[in-house]
Order: structure tokens, then sequence, then C-alpha cells
């Protein structure tokens, strides 16, 4: 993952797809999965760990044009933003939902 900073906004959009395509499970979020920087955002990687999937994730605090872009291109205004297979799943509720009710660990093909 590269340093948005001197990217235009068409690169950060390009990287964003890049990242969401080449991996099964990524996470938009404020913070890292090892130092997560809000409570939804850290919930949803405490459901990711649990169910033991690999996922990449991006931290958008570290260029305020990742969350406009993201939020522009996924139609979805809020963070953290799961996505699996290429399409967006939802945020903190709709995660959390799904993992409660076993559609989470079908949907990325873990263990319930």
């Amino acid at each position: 993952m590269s340093d948005t900073l001197t990217m235009s906004e068409e690169e950060i959009l390009d990287q964003i797809q890049r990242e969401v395509a080449d991996n099964r499970v990524f996470v938009f979020m404020k913070g890292t999965p090892e130092m997560p920087r809000c409570g939804f955002s850290n919930q949803v990687v405490q459901i990711l760990n649990h169910l033991g999937v690999e996922y990449g994730a991006r931290d958008i605090l570290t260029d305020p044009r990742i969350r406009m872009v993201l939020s522009s291109w996924s139609d979805w205004p809020t963070v953290p933003q799961l996505f699996v297979d290429g399409e967006l799943v939802g945020g903190c509720d709709i995660a959390t939902e799904m993992f409660n009710s076993g559609e989470l660990q079908k949907l990325v093909g873990a263990q319930a």
C-alpha cells in the first residue's frame, strides 16, 4: 500500500479499487488492525480476527482525501467500510448484524 499524499484523487481512486479487487476481504478503517482509532473500526477488526479470515486494511486517517474519494465511489458515507469479493458489505452495524446471524461467516467462508 502506497503513500497517498503525493497522489491525485484519480490515483487514490485507482488504488482504492485495486485494494478492493486484490483482497478477498478488505476494510477501510480509522487506524490499523493493530491499532484501531475508533470503536466501530475496532469492532469490525475484532469480528474479522475472530473469524480468522485474511483481510487487507487501509487507514483512512492518513489522508483526508481517502475518505472523500472512498465514500464517493462506494456511495457509503461512514467508515469503516467492509468489502468482500469486491462488493461493499457495509459498516460496523451491518457487519455486526451479519456476524451475529451467521451470515458473515458464510460470506467469508469462515467456520460458524
